[in-house]
């Protein structure tokens, strides 16, 4: 199929399934494809069901399925312009889908109103490759914005969140610097504090290494390594860095050209792929 197809091309998509089907059904599917412990009558935090997205003419996101479980680290892998940062996008609507349904706790965000989506998003936290810091505020400050404006926190309350934060990520020392004081490690780190302030259902990271030189790299996925081991909280992490995704995912997920080729335990994908592609693509990089 070509690179390049016609909007009126996208296929018509069935109606988001049930609450109760969609879990049953997932629950079916995702056995033995995640670490992930499952528990009787559980339900995805996130559900994607045949989501497309294209930009002009041209589809990025071709008939696209996963689940996420509550508590669960899937990593997403795949080359440049494969469509994996499209989805993370999609998933908290900065990007909208041109077809297809996203659902978080069995609610359909896609179709909502700003004042949803506004709330949609202090749900569902997001960690950018660049670290959209505000340059004239502190870390410590940084990380209050967030709490005080959109959660509205008293200033007192935020601060100490913003501490504790601060603290986890090795930045107890730094929080009254301005970024343009700290490393990019550390402005990335003090990304990671900010999301994780607002206490998300879910956590997006994406490819938040990727801008950083590489001796900073290590101490943002020490941080990532810690948040996923002991948090907790559900992440879905796009990232180039295959120790991590071998190490700390309970699934990884292989995309490219827009579709969900291989998804499975990081042992299973990184040693035995299924896929000829996966094989290569992973080949290509150790």
């Amino acid at each position: 199929m070509s690179a390049r197809i016609r909007r009126r091309n996208v296929p018509e998509v069935p109606p988001a399934l049930s609450a109760e089907e969609a879990a049953e059904c997932a629950f079916a599917s995702d056995q033995g494809l995640t670490r992930h412990h499952f528990t009787s009558g559980e339900h995805p935090i996130v559900r994607i069901e045949h989501l497309n997205k294209s930009f002009d003419d041209t589809l990025v996101l071709k008939d696209v399925n996963l689940n996420v479980w509550p508590g669960e680290v899937v990593v997403v892998l795949g080359p440049s312009g494969s469509g994996k940062s499209t989805m993370l996008r999609c998933i908290n609507l900065l990007e909208t889908p041109t077809a297809g349904h996203i659902l978080i706790e069995d609610e359909e965000i896609t179709g909502k109103s700003n004042a949803d989506v506004n709330k949609l998003r202090r749900d569902v936290g997001m960690v950018f490759q660049q670290f959209n810091l505000f340059p004239h505020l502190t870390a410590k400050e940084n990380v209050m914005i967030g709490q005080t404006k959109v959660l509205k926190k008293d200033k007192a309350v935020a601060e100490a969140e913003a501490l504790k934060q601060l603290a986890a990520v090795g930045l107890a020392d730094r929080a009254d610097f301005k970024p343009a004081q700290l490393s990019g490690g550390q402005q990335q780190r003090v990304a990671i504090a900010r999301a994780v302030a607002m206490h998300p259902n879910v956590l997006l990271f994406d490819e938040p290494t990727s801008a950083l030189d590489p001796e900073l790299v290590r101490g943002v996925l020490d941080v990532m390594r810690d948040l996923a081991e002991n948090s907790g909280m559900t992440m879905i992490v796009v990232t180039h860095e295959m120790g991590f995704a071998r190490d700390v995912a309970d699934r990884v997920v292989f995309m490219e050209d827009g579709v969900v080729v291989e998804q499975g335990l990081p042992e299973k994908v990184f040693d035995h792929p299924e896929n000829a592609r996966t094989a290569e693509f992973l080949g290509s990089i150790k």
